[in-house]
């Protein structure tokens, strides 16, 4: 499965991105992660259904500091260079 994952709230300067990398990186799922200019975090995700269920979980809950208000996940185009790597990039 690949997916693009979009966290909306107070998600920004709170660690968020260091959460998603390294709880997607505990669950063996490639992408990246990286915050937008409209004040959301995109998560690009690549892995199982069972991965996937328990990311999307845990970015429902965010770090300590952050205030989830949504999440919304759509299909994406399977890029290869993230296949085996999960990191964080810049900014959109």
């Amino acid at each position: 499965m690949t997916k693009h994952i979009s966290v909306t709230g107070v998600v920004q300067g709170v660690g968020f991105r260091f959460f998603a990398e390294r709880t997607a990186t505990s669950l063996s799922i490639g992408g990246y992660v990286r915050n937008l200019y409209d004040g959301r975090v995109e998560v690009y995700a690549i892995g199982g259904a069972e991965q996937m269920d328990a990311l999307r979980n845990a970015l429902r809950r965010g770090p300590r500091m952050a205030s989830v208000d949504r999440v919304d996940e759509h299909d994406a185009e399977l890029l290869r260079d993230y296949a085996n790597v999960f990191s964080i990039e810049r900014g959109e």
